[in-house]
């Protein structure tokens, strides 16, 4: 074999193991996870390297193993999959697909930021279904890829449309607004006004946005760039072409390779400081 070929079948190699999900499968029934794990080995890019029983070893599995998909059941003795997440750090964060036998569950799989969710016993073309939305979602790989998926979701499981920016926001204009320290956002019939420090952090995913405060997340139809006028940009500064910032609730700053780097906010989520907006660091120190 000549330089040229083995460096195309090395090169095709590396293509394939990136491209590879490791993938673990948390529940606690062992009929469920042999059922589940034979569905995923018609899937040449899944890898299945743990399955676990329990709440509690998914999260030292998740720590140990760094998988990058992890489908977990909701309802398991002990450390339920909704206990198990919160105490996964976002930056160990794998992508994630409930599994349940319960479907007011799935509601329940948004706020805890779940890719997807399946209902038991699992149908092999909504698992399909699932396994294109969580390949999409790694390409993105940032809460704005993460974020599309889920307000993809919520509208099939709500049957709402998702407001317009136009109805959401009232039309008082910047300096209101400012002055005001809230944020007016049409929710239904009902107008709910936000405390601006109550805001964590905004996430835009396509023609949605998703709006993070310390009780609630509001997901709204519209663009950053319409959002980002109502706000002061010394208060909440962009860190990424698709995340706006509290400024007052960053804890902590790290950076990373390239320019870019990570930030912390008081509620513990990690967000991507981006290089094309490393000027804004001195707002957030």
């Amino acid at each position: 074999m000549d330089n040229s070929v083995r460096h195309q079948a090395v090169e095709r190699e590396d293509r394939l193991a990136q491209a590879r999900l490791r993938t673990i499968i948390v529940d606690d029934e062992p009929l469920a996870r042999r059922g589940l794990e034979l569905r995923l080995s018609e899937h040449a890019d899944v890898e299945v390297v743990g399955q676990y029983g329990d709440g509690a070893a998914a999260i030292a599995a998740v720590h140990l193993q760094r998988p990058d998909l992890m489908f977990l059941d909701v309802q398991m003795p002990g450390v339920d999959g909704f206990e198990a997440l919160r105490h996964i750090p976002a930056a160990e964060m794998p992508l994630v697909v409930f599994v349940t036998a319960y479907d007011h569950y799935a509601i329940r799989a948004f706020e805890a930021s779940a890719t997807d969710y399946l209902l038991k016993p699992v149908d092999e073309g909504r698992l399909a279904q699932a396994l294109a939305r969580v390949r999409y979602a790694r390409t993105q790989r940032d809460a704005s890829g993460h974020c599309a998926h889920l307000l993809g979701l919520l509208g099939e499981l709500s049957g709402r449309e998702p407001l317009g920016l136009d109805e959401a926001l009232r039309p008082d204009v910047i300096e209101q607004l400012r002055n005001d320290n809230k944020l007016a956002v049409r929710d239904g019939g009902r107008t709910v006004r936000i405390d601006l420090s109550s805001i964590r952090w905004i996430v835009a995913a396509g023609d949605y946005m998703c709006i993070h405060t310390d009780g609630e997340t509001l997901i709204l139809r519209g663009t950053m760039r319409e959002l980002e006028k109502q706000l002061d940009p010394q208060r909440f500064p962009r860190i990424h072409r698709s995340t706006i910032v509290n400024a007052k609730r960053v804890v902590e700053l790290r950076p990373h390779t390239n320019g870019e780097g990570f930030i912390r906010l008081d509620c513990g989520q990690e967000l991507k400081l981006s290089r094309t907006h490393r000027e804004k660091v001195a707002l957030l120190i």
